[in-house]
């Protein structure tokens, strides 16, 4: 009941390593102090307490506790959309369970106008999860965005009779991949949905644009709640910034888009033009920007 207190205990553990999953899906809930997440407050209602089992089972650490600490009784929300079913194209779902094995990293299910589906990079692998996902439609491809999200593509593919897809800059990672997108141009991979190569965060880091609406873009770039603006993970650039400012460039006039969905770092939804200024205002301050040593803590979530 709206306004109803529900029973207080939630918790964060020690396990967890700040990978800003948690504060995405509980804004207001759980923030950050001493370099990682903590609960600030109870949840105050219903919609709130489901925030939480959203945190709680998206967490690549199981560092998000319930009252009880029993997240088995829990209600479980994923695969969450994100985008409604009406959207023109499709709907985009968050997948949730979050793999150790990528640091945590989002990744998606984006369903298509036929009714099939295809994963953009991986949860952790479960085959019952794989069948709770393949209940949105049949699932033809896997989609990786770049090496450090590779984990567990091979499994969701042969699980899904899937094809998977990955840049040869970024092959090692994935050497059975059954699709091996080569160079910078772009490819149209299927109906609506294009591979654009974006050099930078790693050597074969893509990103895959849906209907001119939906942009997944692995570690390239995402949403910061700290600036308020899209950004790159300049302190994390495993390959070179410089290319990463090159490839933004090259991409800034070309594509449009409304929903920027990353991997690691926030999501956003905004109207397309406003996006495409933002786009071009970040190919310029990444292209003022020098190599920088890796530096996980200096990330601004």
């Amino acid at each position: 009941m709206a306004g109803e207190r529900l029973a207080d205990g939630w918790r964060v553990d020690e396990r967890c390593t700040n990978c800003d999953v948690a504060r995405q899906l509980a804004p207001g809930l759980i923030g950050e102090a001493d370099g990682r997440s903590v609960v600030l407050r109870e949840p105050r209602d219903r919609i709130e307490a489901e925030r939480l089992h959203a945190a709680a089972h998206a967490c690549h650490t199981r560092s998000v506790h319930p009252p009880g600490g029993r997240l088995e009784d829990v209600p479980d929300p994923f695969p969450m959309p994100l985008d409604g079913t009406d959207a023109p194209g499709g709907a985009v779902y968050l997948c949730g369970h979050n793999s150790r094995q990528t640091a945590g990293a989002n990744s998606y299910l984006l369903r298509r106008p036929d009714g099939t589906v295809m994963m953009v990079d991986t949860p952790r692998w479960s085959p019952s999860l794989a069948r709770r996902y393949e209940k949105l439609g049949p699932v033809t491809d896997v989609l990786l965005t770049h090496r450090d999200h590779a984990a567990h593509g091979r499994q969701y593919a042969d699980g899904f009779g899937a094809r998977l897809w990955i840049h040869e800059g970024d092959l090692d990672s994935a050497p059975g991949a059954d699709r091996v997108l080569r160079g910078t141009d772009p490819v149209e991979i299927a109906d609506g949905v294009v591979a654009h190569p974006l050099p930078g965060h790693t050597e074969g880091s893509v990103l895959y644009l849906a209907d001119d609406r939906y942009c997944f873009t692995g570690d390239s770039f995402h949403w910061s709640r700290t600036t308020g603006d899209v950004e790159v993970f300049d302190t994390v650039t495993w390959y070179s910034v410089e290319e990463l400012a090159a490839s933004l460039e090259r991409v800034a006039g070309r594509i449009r888009f409304e929903w920027l969905l990353p991997g690691h770092g926030d999501r956003r939804h905004l109207p397309a033009g406003e996006m495409a200024k933002r786009l071009r205002r970040l190919a310029v301050r990444t292209g003022e920007l020098r190599q920088r040593p890796v530096d996980f803590r200096a990330i601004r979530w």
